[in-house]
């Protein structure tokens, strides 16, 4: 298989209908037979530049029509691509340049047209994995982020397996949320298009709108829904629990946890949908789906992660790394037929068994069923007074809370505890005190990991781009 993967599908999409619109955005609309155009336009213009065969370009991945016309030539001219966030700043953007030994950086501007910023090769620039065709980034919320090459084979097999599990095929309409370098866009865009579907492009300069989204997904009437959280709560927000969005087929809940008064609403908001909770991360892709009712929705216990997608394989490894059976906790480790096989220059996925094996970093509950259930994440874990305690395990305790719209838990030096738990926290209501909130924790938490203060605020809590809150944003404004 080549690079060209991606690429030929969304041609041979096109020679079956043209006409039909491929990309939906602020309004207007792209045809298949626009899309391929302008891609084809583009890759004569990288033909022009007279870079060495295969040799990577780093794209701008500003949302918008062009911008995936710009990103179809890179498929069809075999030649890998990274995806640069918008919120990059210019000198972490030029380090990933660099580290991924881009010829340059082009940004869209046109039907087929970009304008073109020459970047230095570095002599030791790493060599791709064979059958490398997109880049794409992790987060880097805990340092600088690491570069993530997917090989073409594992992005054909994830989008295969996408279009059979959500119902994509010629005018399924497929909303696109989440911005072009996500891995979410896998599904919202490369396996709609590719299989003669309609992407509709959420403007990124009006995605913290609930008015504009509830606009959008009544006018544009899409068949399936792909977003985090943050999303579904303005969409419920705007809503006001009088709203409905009949055509919608799939509602997908990824990103992180969804709260319990949260999920209780989807139903009457998509009330023809079926509900979908996938798990997975950038460096596997998706590895879990469970699907779920009205009723499960609206129970408020915590949803499974489901079953694994067929060829995931996974474990849950405890404190010395090795795996163990039954019932416990422990970190999720994962190997997925849609993986990359390592971190580009970086450290390659430990194989076993004949799997290259991937730790999520997430800690699972296993219980005597068998049921896998997430916790939070190893790396927010905190230790007071000598007890180990998940901060995210608290937050959910919180968002359990029917008067309790957001909350988010960090922890602080304390030179006495070794840390000290603040919970941030901010009510559906004035009427909720700091003291009923300490109750509600007690009742359900062991002693030390009650947090020692509770914030109450009545403005929406900070959020990184990843639509998550900013955990560390927050924990700057309270050690000011």
């Amino acid at each position: 298989m080549t690079g060209r993967a991606p690429a030929d599908a969304v041609y041979a999409a096109a020679r079956l209908a043209p006409e039909r619109t491929a990309v939906s955005y602020r309004g207007g609309g792209t045809t298949f037979a626009e899309l391929v155009a302008a891609s084809e336009a583009a890759v004569v213009a990288l033909d022009k530049l007279d870079l060495p065969a295969g040799q990577p370009i780093a794209v701008h991945a500003a949302k918008s029509p062009q911008t995936i016309a710009l990103i179809l030539a890179c498929f069809a001219a075999e030649r890998p691509v990274l995806l640069l966030s918008v919120d990059l700043g210019a000198q972490v953007a030029g380090s990933l340049v660099q580290r991924a030994g881009c010829a340059g950086v082009a940004e869209a501007t046109g039907d087929g047209a970009f304008d073109w910023s020459p970047a230095q090769v570095p002599a030791d620039a790493p060599a791709l994995p064979p059958d490398t065709c997109l880049m794409l980034t992790t987060s880097g919320s805990t340092g600088v982020p690491k570069i993530v090459p997917l090989p073409t084979a594992a992005v054909a097999r994830f989008t295969g397996w996408a279009a059979g599990t959500f119902e994509l095929g010629a005018g399924t309409r497929v909303l696109s949320y989440a911005p072009l370098n996500f891995d979410l866009s896998l599904l919202d865009v490369w396996a709609t298009l590719g299989h003669g579907g309609t992407v509709v492009l959420v403007d990124p300069d009006r995605a913290a709108n609930p008015t504009y989204l509830l606009d959008l997904v009544t006018a544009t009437r899409p068949h399936v829904v792909q977003a985090v959280p943050m999303f579904y709560r303005l969409l419920v927000s705007a809503a006001g629990g009088g709203g409905a969005v009949p055509d919608v087929r799939h509602v997908v809940l990824t990103g992180d946890h969804t709260p319990p008064a949260l999920r209780a609403a989807l139903p009457d908001l998509f009330p023809a949908a079926v509900l979908h909770n996938v798990y997975g991360c950038t460096e596997t892709n998706d590895s879990f789906i469970h699907t779920f009712g009205a009723d499960e929705a609206r129970d408020g216990a915590p949803l499974p992660l489901g079953a694994p997608l067929p060829g995931v394989h996974a474990h849950l490894a405890g404190d010395d790394g090795e795996p163990f059976d039954g019932p416990g906790t422990g970190e999720l480790v994962v190997s997925t037929p849609f993986q990359a096989v390592g971190y580009l220059a970086g450290d390659r996925f430990p194989v076993r068994d004949g799997h290259a094996w991937y730790r999520t970093g997430d800690l699972v509950t296993r219980d005597d069923r068998g049921r896998l259930v997430l916790v939070g994440r190893t790396d927010f874990q905190v230790k007071v007074r000598g007890v180990r305690i998940s901060l995210e395990e608290v937050e959910q305790v919180l968002l359990a809370h029917p008067d309790i719209a957001e909350a988010a838990v960090v922890a602080l030096p304390d030179a006495a505890a070794g840390a000290r738990i603040t919970a941030v926290v901010r009510p559906r209501s004035s009427g909720l005190t700091g003291l009923q909130v300490r109750t509600w924790c007690a009742q359900r938490l062991a002693r030390a990991a009650i947090p020692a203060v509770f914030d109450l605020r009545s403005v929406a809590l900070p959020v990184g781009v990843t639509g998550k809150v900013d955990r560390a944003r927050l924990k700057k404004e309270l050690t000011v």
